[in-house]
């Protein structure tokens, strides 16, 4: 009997189990969708189609990890694809018009976007603006310095270690993209739910007032993060242009979009204080299969956007009914 037990008791602990419990509803979702489209057209299931899904969602969830933080953290940050435009083009420009050793430029190119996220940080944190108003004031002066920089063109690339980034494979089997992706989600995951760190970003967006009582540095932690989504965001903009052979200013354009849909139907409120990376993990893949599908059906890109759109605002008012649904749950319980 108490074999039995125990084996229930590492069932129930097993972090794989989990991660699909506290996500059955999108689970359920991303289940529904794979049978629907896979009966909608026969090329859905193939090996081909599930590693492209897999190489396409790659840069979505990139920047939707650096998102959720933000979003846990009570703010928002609308710089995200300017910066993946940014990072990209100039990357790419550093190598082809100035010459730049690939690794140089790379860096110089991750720099820059972890330098814009570090001033958005730095100014929601130190002079109270709403992270709305500065990162959009952010993502104007990113698309600004990617089309100057560019003067409006596409750069091409055709450096085979640079390509080699976006467009590799790991044993010419699992693509390099997502690699990138699982050891990211592992990193993040680790310090959001094991280190003091991830406890300050919940406490933050949980309570503000409570956690500054509490001596927890909220201008440090936010400005961290700002600059987290930064480097999330530039890395994505090296893998993406990387894949695409070129530097593209206007490439960046509804990322944050995406990134913000992923978060919100794995279950990051809104409000704060709220969200995990197994949720968002699932929230992109529900984007990226949406997109595939579509695609394989023959559904215009225009409708993709209108549906993108209606799935994030259905997505914000259930997260809304949860919260009230809570709020009441929690007067009940007080009156009691």
């Amino acid at each position: 009997m108490m074999s039995e037990n125990k084996k229930k008791s590492v069932v129930l602990n097993n972090p794989v189990v989990n991660m699909f419990r506290n996500n059955i509803g999108i689970v359920v979702v991303l289940l529904i969708m794979c049978i629907i489209i896979s009966i909608t057209t026969d090329k859905f299931l193939t090996a081909a189609n599930v590693v492209s899904v897999l190489r396409q969602i790659s840069i979505n969830t990139y920047i939707a990890l650096g998102m959720t933080l933000i979003i846990i953290l009570g703010h928002i940050d609308l710089s995200v694809g300017a910066i993946v435009a940014m990072s990209g083009t100039l990357t790419v420009g550093f190598i082809v018009n100035q010459g730049m050793p690939v690794p140089l430029a790379i860096i110089l190119g991750i720099l820059i976007g972890v330098l814009t996220g570090f001033v958005s940080g730095f100014i929601v944190s130190r002079f109270r603006v709403p992270a709305f108003i500065i990162t959009m004031a952010m993502m104007n002066v990113a698309n600004g310095v990617a089309y100057v920089y560019s003067g409006g063109q596409s750069t091409r690339i055709t450096n085979e270690f640079f390509s080699a980034i976006g467009m590799g494979y790991l044993f010419k089997v699992i693509p390099l993209p997502v690699i990138y992706m699982v050891i990211l989600i592992i990193v993040i995951s680790f310090v959001l739910n094991k280190t003091k760190f991830g406890t300050y970003v919940y406490a933050i967006g949980g309570n503000r007032e409570s956690a500054r009582l509490s001596g927890v540095p909220i201008k440090k932690v936010e400005i961290i993060v700002f600059t987290l989504s930064g480097f999330l965001s530039a890395f994505a903009g090296l893998v993406l242009c990387s894949r695409m052979y070129s530097g593209q200013p206007s490439v960046g354009g509804g990322y944050e979009l995406d990134a913000i849909a992923a978060c919100v139907l794995g279950g990051t409120s809104m409000s704060g204080g709220k969200g995990r990376i197994s949720g968002t993990v699932f929230g992109a893949l529900v984007i990226g299969i949406i997109s595939n599908g579509l695609n394989l059906i023959g559904i215009s890109s225009y409708w993709q956007l209108i549906i993108k759109g209606l799935i994030i605002a259905c997505a914000v008012l259930l997260d809304v009914q949860k919260g009230k649904l809570s709020n009441l749950k929690k007067k009940k319980a007080t009156a009691e």
